[in-house]
């Protein structure tokens, strides 16, 4: 009689699931263990004496950062002049005496930017990474950007697992070794340019929530032994913690780099919270997209302008 009344239940969970029965949730906000980054302290935080060009390659959320907080207003997909997340990076930056250019979809600089793009770009388009104003426009005479942001957007953080020593910089699984591997690799490029700054933004964290999903789906990978949604979400963040704390600390991968001219902005920690998730915790729609909200894109405009300053100092980009 138990078997009976067993299959049945099966019977009717895999019905429901064949009408697609939508289940959806939230992952474990595990907390992360908070890696300090390079100290700055030292430098001061004041803004440059002179003027600085300053070019940022980004998508979505780094366009959204950079726009004042409104309606959305852009210029082109992803560089925004005002946004409902806006994050007001673009004014408070130039403010301190930057001149704010900007690269984003649809250019030969601004198009792909996941981990494995960068080392290809900057070994090739380099003369125009430096020469950007804004997506394809260049400067036309010996004016160049002193200072390039980079940043990956929240796919990035999906980690799979930690892969296998050394890593592979052209991935392309996006394993925590192979992405050490191509940030290690982008150290030699930026070598050949010790005249400009490199700031790598971390890539921002995922949402906590995950949207509906048919429960045919969520049997099936129970019966399989396959890990749940949320497992697999809490893993990926897990893992993001991880390799952002190798990418800031004193000890991962800048700790044989013999210039000054290259520093780690953590925006996934900031978005975070500074670990008290391995989530984003200022997500949008209904608690489900990684585009940071307007309070979390400001909190990292706040932590970015002095840490910027300090890094110019420690560059020695002005007397």
């Amino acid at each position: 009689m138990k078997k009976k009344v067993a299959i049945a239940a099966v019977a009717l969970v895999l019905v429901l699931g064949t009408l697609l029965l939508p289940v959806g949730g939230e992952a474990r906000s595990a907390t992360g263990d908070k890696e300090k980054g390079m100290d700055l302290s030292s430098e001061p935080a004041t803004k440059p004496a002179q003027p600085l060009r300053l070019l940022f390659i980004h998508h979505s959320v780094g366009g959204q950062l950079l726009a004042d907080p409104g309606p959305d207003q852009e210029l082109s997909p992803s560089i925004h002049v005002t946004h409902p997340n806006g994050g007001g990076l673009r004014k408070a930056l130039e403010a301190e005496g930057y001149e704010v250019n900007e690269a984003s979809y649809g250019s030969v600089v601004g198009d792909k930017t996941d981990l494995f793009d960068w080392l290809p770009k900057f070994q090739r388009d380099m003369d125009k990474v430096l020469r950007v104003t804004f997506n394809d426009r260049m400067y036309t005479g010996d004016e160049k950007n002193r200072i390039v942001m980079f940043k990956s957007c929240y796919p990035n953080s999906r980690f799979v697992d930690m892969g296998e020593a050394p890593g592979t910089p052209g991935g392309p699984t996006l394993t925590v070794w192979n992405a050490k591997a191509t940030l290690t690799a982008l150290l030699e490029e930026f070598k050949k340019h010790p005249d400009t700054l490199f700031v790598y933004l971390t890539a921002p964290p995922n949402a906590p929530k995950y949207g509906a999903e048919p429960l045919v789906k969520v049997v099936a990978r129970k019966a399989m032994g396959k890990p749940t949604t949320d497992e697999t979400m809490a893993s990926q963040a897990s893992l993001s913690r991880v390799f952002n704390n190798w990418v800031k600390s004193p000890e991962g991968w800048l700790k044989d780099y013999p210039l000054r001219n290259v520093v780690a902005f953590d925006f996934y920690d900031e978005l975070t919270d500074g670990g008290a998730s391995n989530f984003l915790r200022y997500p949008t729609g209904k608690g489900d997209d990684s585009h940071p909200a307007r309070p979390g894109q400001q909190k990292a405009t706040a932590a970015f302008v002095p840490f910027l300053n300090r890094a110019v100092h420690r560059a020695g980009l002005v007397p």
